[in-house]
């Protein structure tokens, strides 16, 4: 097989690879498509520069090269403009400076001062440094990302720079280069192998990168409460057994704090529904705010919230409902244009031993939490066993 015919199968595959990309373009999600689009856009110009390679012999080489790794280096600077819409970071001109710097110099090298060691060179620089580039907006984002399809895109644009690189090292050491890079070279032989694991393995790790960006989504909307964002009521009950065990096992404090905002529906009536998800938002936020990083704080339904807490003593899970109660109040909500004071009743138990199970806790904090609605609201009860004490 001669690199004309490796060319032509490459881009054959290329643009196959393209065309499944146009297929399911229709069932990603929208957050995701125009980094598709993008990536679709750089498969399908990789495959009209090998097109246009393998067709070299019958176009004068000072139009068609240029051209042709227009397309090829335009094509890579596509998929980096897809990784940066896939992580959500701002489109920069300067993506395109390698394409603008390199084409003109492709040019030079092929009519005023015709130079095949100079040309790869410059294609060998201008990947490396777009692929460096991909590979740092896939490095910088493993907090949010730990896809293994991440690490196999990194290994691959790692790989592809690596080889452009060796690629033109490789030439200048060869007794016999050759002219051109359709001459029947070992080295010539593989290198539109290698530029194909880009378009076509490279196009598989990245469907599978946006799969398991879309499962994600998926268990995150299924254990999270869609209004304020804090985890729902199953993955309370979940995490809240598994809580009980640790404690016993190792001794701590676990707590419950039960939190529901004092005449919620009055807010609802006199302001309206949207206004009333504000009021739910805003009293999460200053939950969130108030707890520590090993609590756990979700939405029970309504207008009502528990917290799960895990200290070294009952002081501590009292504090905590008291800083609650005092943060919610201090904080002033808008509404209308008028500032409200929203005002929170915290119901709170701590394991005995005599729960056998966290819904025993969870039914302790609840009774606490009627205690405080009865004795008027905007204050912080708990209840230890059948002791119920007034904390504020």
């Amino acid at each position: 097989m001669d690199p004309l015919t490796a060319f032509a199968i490459a881009a054959l595959m290329m643009l196959l690879n393209g065309g499944v990309l146009g297929i399911l373009h229709r069932d990603l999600p929208e957050a995701l498509r125009p980094s598709a689009v993008s990536w679709r856009i750089g498969t399908l110009l990789q495959a009209g520069g090998c097109v246009l390679l393998t067709v070299q012999r019958q176009l004068p080489p000072a139009f068609l090269l240029p051209v042709a790794n227009f397309f090829l280096i335009l094509g890579i600077t596509c998929y980096w403009r897809a990784l940066r819409q896939f992580y959500g970071l701002p489109d920069k001109p300067l993506i395109y400076l390698p394409l603008v710097v390199a084409v003109p110099g492709m040019w030079w090298f092929v009519a005023v001062t015709p130079s095949l060691s100079a040309r790869l060179w410059i294609a060998a620089i201008v990947w490396a440094v777009i692929m460096f580039n991909c590979s740092q907006v896939l490095r910088i984002s493993p907090r949010i990302d730990r896809a293994v399809s991440r690490r196999v895109l990194i290994a691959i644009f790692t790989v592809v720079a690596a080889f452009m690189v060796l690629r033109a090292v490789l030439f200048m050491l060869s007794p016999s280069p050759g002219s051109s890079i359709i001459d029947h070279t070992w080295l010539n032989m593989i290198t539109p192998m290698v530029a194909s694991i880009l378009p076509v393995t490279g196009t598989t790790a990245y469907l599978l990168l946006c799969s398991e960006r879309i499962r994600r989504q998926w268990e995150h909307a299924a254990t999270t409460d869609y209004l304020t964002g804090l985890v729902n009521r199953r993955i309370i009950a979940t995490t809240g057994s598994q809580r009980v065990s640790q404690a016993r096992e190792h001794g701590k404090v676990f707590g419950v704090a039960l939190v529901d905002i004092d005449y919620f529906k009055t807010i609802n009536d006199r302001y309206g529904h949207d206004i009333g998800d504000l009021a739910l938002k805003h009293v999460a936020a200053r939950i969130e705010r108030s707890c520590k990083a090993e609590d756990l704080a979700g939405r029970q339904g309504g207008e009502e919230f528990v917290v799960l807490l895990t200290r070294d003593d009952i002081t501590q899970v009292l504090a905590f409902g008291e800083k609650v109660r005092q943060s919610v109040r201090s904080a002033p909500f808008p509404a209308n244009g008028t500032d409200l004071t929203i005002c929170v009743s915290i119901g709170i138990a701590t394991l005995t031993p005599a729960d056998k199970q966290f819904d025993d806790l969870l039914r302790r904090a609840d009774q606490a939490l009627y205690s405080a609605k009865a004795l008027g609201r905007d204050r912080v009860m708990a209840e230890f066993g059948h002791d119920v004490a007034k904390s504020a």
